[in-house]
């Protein structure tokens, strides 16, 4: 499966997909997925968060199913975001790879900043 069959086939199952192309910033439907994104995001963070506190950082094979069932979820936001915002998510993933290979090769990547 590519990321952009991910997306096509994320997208239906999103309750406002009719909108996804005409929703505003403020509307509902678009305010979600930012809302879910960092939901769920906080979700894996939560879950990392136990496995620290609760287990002294011994990652179980229960652990690793949790945290790919959330990251999964962080996935369905972002392809479904990227939709709203009339973008692929191939092409999301390759810009981003892309930015990252520049900052490497320019030794900038452990660096701060969004544009360095």
């Amino acid at each position: 499966m590519t990321l952009d069959e991910y997306q096509k086939q994320a997208l239906t199952t999103d309750h406002f997909a009719a909108q996804a192309k005409s929703a505003s910033v403020t509307d509902p439907a678009y305010i979600s997925k930012i809302l879910g994104l960092v939901g769920e995001s906080g979700e894996v963070a939560e879950k990392y968060k136990k496995i620290i506190r609760n287990q002294g950082g011994d990652m179980t094979d229960g652990n690793r199913q949790e945290l790919t069932k959330e990251l999964g979820d962080v996935l369905w936001y972002i392809a479904v975001l990227a939709r709203y915002l009339d973008v692929d998510l191939e092409a999301v993933a390759a810009a981003n790879l892309e930015k990252l290979a520049d900052r490497k090769q320019r030794n900038v990547i452990a660096s701060s900043g969004d544009n360095r």
